[in-house]
């Protein structure tokens, strides 16, 4: 038996975080991580690993700007070791609907603090457009540049797909080393005293007054006691919320990303993460579409599918690496390890780029077979995260960080701190667990009126 001031279920970067943040600026002497796993080899290492200063509600965006704010203090403190650049995110549209969306949508969101938005029409008073190279911006630079004028979109990005009339590119936002970062953290856990114990975590004992003690199988000790119990068990919480008897609508998604080499040069290398943000109908020819067309399984291939198709350069200089993504079936499923992905995945992806990026077309015909990869998003219904005390006095949560982890890890582990002391600020509630308690409030999500759905 051992014992433990906090123990924490997950070497995720979302455990990590919280370990991190307990140790070192907490002065919390005793903390022990639990994990089966290697630390950071689930899902933390198959993300995007970007961040994005850039969220259509309030919490999120408090825990967003101050999770960022974070990143780039340790960033500074550390020599940018986990090699954090601020190249951004380009939303693309070509359609007058979704360019006023878009718009729109830039407006409210500038308004919840995200830094000023800067309209560019073309014309001799229209701001400056911050140039390249991206890693000399003003490291201040906030907010986003906006432009609905189809040359200038065209001027920015000549690669782009020629009907594209909308570009907003949001500053505060870009990528990360997500493994180097996880890394980061962990060592400074340790110095500070945090332990990691191989090991998974099978049952949580519990008295009158909550938390007692876990069990552990497959480690180096069978139980843990303990009064404070952290869920950060990023695909497992499903399980480990049915394990401590929690209430909670949390399901998985599978997502992966495509690893593709970019050999011919068809963009360029400094660019930020770019998305085309209306919906996509790929095209196929007449034998092709015969075929999905006979196939039950393949046939919504022909119809109308999911915006947000995106890529980002990845590597160093001399790299030719692109990580294609889109999400285009997101039907929730169990999420069984390693996960496994269609043959056909990497070129319905390649195609939906080729309907933003024209020439990227010339690799359906000379496509080297490109590395396919991924993890689940765990999420609940209005996409939030789960930061925050239980039904079960002493159990916490870190949880549900869908496919933001990497950004939001920092900041939800400083809220989670904020809460063990009693000193949640005012928009916790919004994230935290027992918003789910509220009827209401599910009945409003299953209505679509709570701010439901993909950030």
């Amino acid at each position: 038996m051992r014992s433990a001031e906090v123990v924490v279920c997950g070497a995720g970067i979302a455990g990590i975080a919280a370990a991190h943040e307990l140790a070192t600026r907490h002065g919390v002497r005793d903390v022990v991580l639990v994990d089966d796993q290697p630390p950071l080899t689930v899902t933390s290492d198959k993300s995007t690993e970007c961040y994005r200063d850039w969220w259509p509600q309030p919490a999120m965006a408090a825990l967003m700007g101050r999770s960022i704010a974070r990143l780039e203090e340790l960033a500074a403190e550390t020599g940018n070791a986990f090699a954090m650049n601020r190249n951004g995110y380009a939303y693309l549209s070509g359609t007058a609907a979704g360019a006023a969306a878009l718009a729109a949508g830039a407006e409210a969101t500038a308004a919840l603090g995200a830094g000023p938005l800067r309209i560019h029409r073309g014309e001799p008073g229209d701001p400056p457009w911050p140039e390249t190279p991206w890693e000399r911006l003003d490291p201040g630079l906030r907010g986003a540049d906006l432009t609905l004028e189809p040359s200038l979109v065209r001027g920015r990005f000549p690669f782009i797909a020629p009907d594209a009339r909308a570009l907003l590119h949001a500053r505060r936002c870009g990528w990360v080393s997500a493994q180097q970062l996880g890394m980061v953290l962990l060592e400074r856990a340790q110095a500070a005293g945090a332990r990691l114990l191989r090991g998974r975590i099978t049952g949580i004992a519990r008295d009158a007054q909550g938390v007692t003690a876990v069990q552990v199988a497959g480690g180096e000790v069978e139980r843990i006691t303990t009064r404070t119990l952290v869920l950060a068990p990023g695909p497992e919480l499903p399980a480990m919320s049915q394990l401590a008897g929690l209430d909670l609508p949390v399901f998985c998604e599978l997502h992966a990303k495509v690893m593709f080499d970019d050999a011919l040069g068809v963009v360029p290398r400094h660019l930020p993460l770019v998305i085309w943000n209306d919906p996509v109908t790929l095209e196929w020819s007449g034998e092709e579409r015969r075929e999905l067309a006979a196939d039950p399984a393949l046939a919504f291939l022909l119809g109308e599918l999911p915006p947000a198709v995106h890529f980002r350069p990845e590597g160093g200089e001399g790299s030719r690496k692109l990580l294609l993504l889109w999400a285009f079936d997101v039907a929730p499923v169990p999420p069984l390890q390693p996960p496994s992905f269609p043959p056909w995945l990497a070129e319905v992806v390649v195609r939906g780029v080729a309907r933003m990026v024209p020439a990227f077309g010339v690799y359906l015909e000379r496509m080297r077979r490109p590395f396919v990869d991924g993890g689940y998003y765990t999420k609940v219904p209005d996409n939030r995260v789960l930061v925050g005390g239980s039904a079960v006095p002493g159990l916490w949560l870190l949880a549900a960080l869908s496919g933001y982890g990497i950004m939001a890890a920092m900041g939800a582990a400083e809220l989670l701190a904020d809460h063990l002391r009693g000193a949640a600020p005012a928009w916790a509630p919004d994230l935290a667990p027992e918003r789910f308690a509220d009827a209401g409030y599910r009945e409003r999500l299953l209505a679509g009126a709570a701010g439901a759905g993909q950030l």
